[in-house]
């Protein structure tokens, strides 16, 4: 942590819900703490909005995932594919609902919330097969989801902007088309040896070592030995042909520089990027645009990006 860093003041609420979201010495005591964190922080969702849970079969295994539609879906709407974050061994659709619907309620899209397989009892490649299985399914069914095929984008916080990025790699090269892609905080699978992991490597709710032992997890105990750009999106070397992005990092977050890295590369690789990045936020940011206008802000610019790029991708014409 650098003496003298000014921690936004909207990122108060957030430390203060962060106080035990890491605690537990077992991958339950973990998830539990998560999920009481994440409930701390959540906000009702719009009483017009109409949710369905259902699951999506791949193989022997059904993938549970939440689908979010506004009040004004037609039935030909856009579609956000959002992937949660929570270190590949945390998270559910009850955690990340308040940034899924929200997504919804600010864009107009349908958002599908991806409940995938979490470590270290499923490790990679469970979680990419996962999403790329939704991904898939609702670019094959898109009438029965009630949305346009060639209209969806991609979104994914931390862990999930991992997978997000991994699914346009996939993607680049079998299909679906993506309209755009937006990674917020993102983990890419560096080897955690850039500036923020030293500068913000503690004192920001997540550290630098929770990084590893995540990556541990995920790829196991010489992760760094792993060289799949699927697995570590850090390693990619053709990033041409990637779809707008989007990259939002906070500037107090180990993984600032991950997401900094990424935006660079797109650009170089000719790719439509837009990089944002929240002065004196934490990694979580999102969690406070109930209580904080800063923050709001922030999110607000996702759903900007994310509702433009979207809108851009010509709709279909009414029956």
């Amino acid at each position: 942590m650098v003496e003298g860093v000014k921690v936004h003041p909207d990122m108060r609420i957030i430390q203060e819900a962060q106080k035990t979201a890491y605690a537990g010495a077992t991958v339950e005591e973990q998830r539990h703490s998560w999920s009481r964190y994440t409930a701390a922080l959540a906000a009702p969702r719009p009483a017009d909005m109409r949710i369905e849970d259902r699951a999506v079969t791949a193989g022997n295994r059904a993938i549970p995932i939440r689908v979010y539609r506004h009040a004004a879906a037609t039935g030909h709407d856009a579609c956000i594919l959002y992937m949660h974050g929570g270190g590949f061994m945390k998270g559910d659709l009850d955690s990340s609902d308040p940034v899924a619907w929200g997504f919804c309620a600010e864009t107009g899209a349908t958002v599908i919330s991806v409940d995938y397989r979490l470590t270290p009892e499923h490790p990679h490649p469970a979680a990419l097969e996962d999403c790329q299985a939704v991904l898939h399914d609702v670019a094959a069914h898109a009438t029965d989801y009630g949305i346009d095929p060639a209209r969806i984008a991609l979104a994914g916080d931390s862990a999930g902007g991992h997978l997000a990025i991994a699914l346009c790699l996939a993607a680049r090269e079998e299909g679906p088309a993506i309209a755009a892609h937006a990674v917020i905080y993102p983990c890419t699978g560096s080897d955690l040896t850039a500036e923020s992991f030293r500068q913000n490597a503690t004192g920001f709710g997540l550290t630098t070592s929770a990084m590893d032992a995540y990556m541990k997890l995920l790829l196991g105990p010489d992760w760094r030995k792993v060289t799949s750009p699927i697995a570590r999106p850090a390693l990619a070397t053709r990033l041409t042909g990637m779809p707008p992005a989007f990259v939002h990092t906070a500037g107090l977050d180990p993984l600032r520089d991950e997401g900094r890295d990424y935006a660079a590369r797109l650009a170089l690789a000719g790719v439509d990027v837009t990089y944002r990045e929240a002065a004196g936020m934490i990694h979580g940011f999102m969690r406070a645009r109930f209580t904080g206008a800063a923050a709001r802000a922030e999110y607000e610019a996702i759903c900007d990006f994310l509702r433009a790029r979207l809108a851009s991708v010509s709709a279909p014409a009414p029956a």
